[in-house]
């Protein structure tokens, strides 16, 4: 049973099908990454999780159970950038919507939990884009849910922001809260994800552990004299490439072949893995 269970899930808006025909199961624990470009489908996908859409067809379990109401106190979202009453400060922000939400909040503990503590009494108005992130990170953390839903959380953020938003988000996930993260940034979603559901048109073009997906079609990448005698010990296995020669082979298999080139005469000047990384996973059309 996994934190998220999505079955068949269609939603069409106008003539842009956004969704189609869509099952995905997203396990607790860990940061899962939802990856796609702008208008693959993900943040409809996050809105359904919420409620705040309805599917054409299909169906969403939270925690085992039929999305519900109740299902979805156990949530916290962020959906796309985070929007507040700028003439509020931020301990004002998280006490209005706890009491909104008939939640009780600490909020001066949930300011320091997200780096906070130190604009407490600031008006939001005054707040970076960064700041305003991780008060929406903040406002999505009342309740103390057991999920974390977070779109695109990384937009418009400075390298120094995008770096404190993932020492925030692991941390987040080192206390054991299930984070789903989406983006259309690959390096955000290969830094950060423990496991990455790709999207493309509203379809899964491709889901598994972050560490399977790269290791597709890895291969290492030789910088040997004379190339044409290590492309003969080789074989069928390797290619010219960049200079050297790269050659798909198992990381077991690694020690026996520098081995075997050496024995034929061949010297090894570099060796190292060449991956393609999840953009392999695209389309043509983005």
């Amino acid at each position: 049973m996994g934190a998220v269970e999505i079955h068949g899930v269609s939603k069409r808006y106008g003539g842009v099908q956004a969704l189609d025909r869509l099952s995905l199961t997203i396990p607790a624990g860990g940061i899962y990454g939802l990856l796609g470009a702008n208008g693959a489908g993900k943040s409809t996908l996050m809105r359904i999780l919420t409620g705040l859409v309805f599917a054409d067809a299909g169906s969403v379990r939270l925690f085992g159970a039929a999305a519900s109401p109740a299902g979805r106190r156990r949530l916290g979202a962020l959906v796309e950038s985070a929007s507040f009453y700028p003439f509020l400060t931020a301990a004002e922000t998280l006490n209005t919507l706890a009491e909104t939400s008939d939640a009780a909040v600490d909020a001066a503990a949930l300011l320091g939990r997200v780096g906070l503590a130190d604009a407490a009494d600031r008006r939001v108005g005054t707040f970076s884009l960064g700041m305003k992130q991780r008060l929406g990170i903040a406002a999505a953390l009342i309740g103390s849910p057991d999920l974390l839903l977070l779109d695109e959380p990384a937009n418009g953020l400075d390298p120094p922001g995008a770096l404190e938003l993932r020492r925030l988000l692991r941390a987040l996930a080192g206390e054991g809260i299930t984070i789903l993260f989406s983006s259309h940034l690959l390096d955000e979603v290969e830094r950060l994800c423990d496991r990455v559901a790709i999207l493309e048109n509203g379809r899964l073009a491709a889901e598994g552990a972050l560490d399977t997906l790269l290791a597709a079609d890895a291969r290492l990448w030789l910088d040997v004299e004379p190339v044409e005698r290590a492309l003969a010990r080789v074989g069928d296995r390797g290619r010219p490439e960049q200079g050297g020669i790269a050659v798909f082979v198992r990381r077991d298999e690694v020690p026996a072949l520098l081995g075997a080139l050496a024995d034929d005469g061949v010297s090894v000047y570099e060796a190292r893995w060449l991956r393609p990384g999840l953009e392999r996973y695209f389309g043509s059309g983005g």
